[in-house]
């Protein structure tokens, strides 16, 4: 006679864990998706400007638009700046703040972001192997902030041609990672993007160059893995520091 009212305390706490997790569930599929993520085949447009003030220190400035939808739809645009420090000559840091904007996004509408970015590289004659790691404190207008880390591998090959400013093939991949409170939608895992990108970059003069790139970002939402490709232009300029 005593078992049974053990049955029914065992029932109540696997009905107890089994709606906490429905709950937890549902609350993962409530949550907006993240207002960065492309749709579709994406254009994105880079543009950089790096201004010497030293020989270890330069002021950088950026603005980027990114379409989606077959690149007829302007979802985001943002306006970035810092100050990049290069401590050894294969390690840079760079503090940076960017202002972001998601027009059209009914659940954000804009988003500030503290950056600190850190760049190891090093040469072996034409391959350049580099590694950035870049932490991310995200504030969007409509919820709680949070961190995000980015890790991105990557090498650059400057291509045998006969030029006087050959081609740099580029390879990088990079990985997301969110350790704690996530306010987008997700799957549950602190993993939640990865961005493929091959590109070439075309030195035009000795402080201008071009860069065409390819890139697979792939999202992990609570349906399973999303993947959209993208095509990005980038420009980049440098005025150089004087020397006395």
């Amino acid at each position: 006679m005593r078992w049974i009212p053990n049955q029914r305390i065992v029932f109540g706490i696997a009905l107890l864990c089994s709606c906490m997790t429905v709950q937890a569930s549902a609350q993962r599929q409530q949550l907006p998706e993240d207002p960065e993520d492309d749709k579709r085949l994406g254009l994105w447009l880079d543009q950089g400007l790096s201004v010497g003030l030293s020989a270890d220190k330069s002021l950088d400035v950026e603005v980027h638009e990114r379409f989606d939808e077959g690149g007829s739809n302007l979802y985001e645009y943002f306006f970035q700046g810092g100050m990049t420090f290069r401590l050894r000559p294969w390690f840079t840091v760079t503090p940076s703040y960017r202002y972001q904007r998601f027009p059209g996004n009914p659940k954000t509408e804009y988003e500030n972001r503290l950056l600190l970015g850190s760049i190891l590289s090093t040469s072996r004659g034409s391959w350049r192997p580099n590694f950035r790691l870049l932490i991310e404190g995200r504030f969007p207008d409509d919820r709680a902030g949070s961190a995000r880390f980015r890790l991105r591998p990557g090498i650059d090959y400057t291509l045998p041609l006969r030029m006087t400013r050959p081609p740099v093939l580029v390879v990088s991949n990079e990985f997301f990672l969110v350790p704690g409170n996530n306010p987008f939608a997700n799957a549950g895992s602190a993993f939640t993007q990865n961005r493929f990108q091959v590109g070439i970059r075309q030195p035009l003069t000795s402080a201008v160059s071009v860069r065409l790139y390819y890139l697979l970002q792939s999202v992990n939402l609570p349906a399973g893995w999303d993947t959209n490709q993208i095509i990005g232009i980038s420009l980049s300029c440098k005025i150089l520091s004087k020397k006395k």
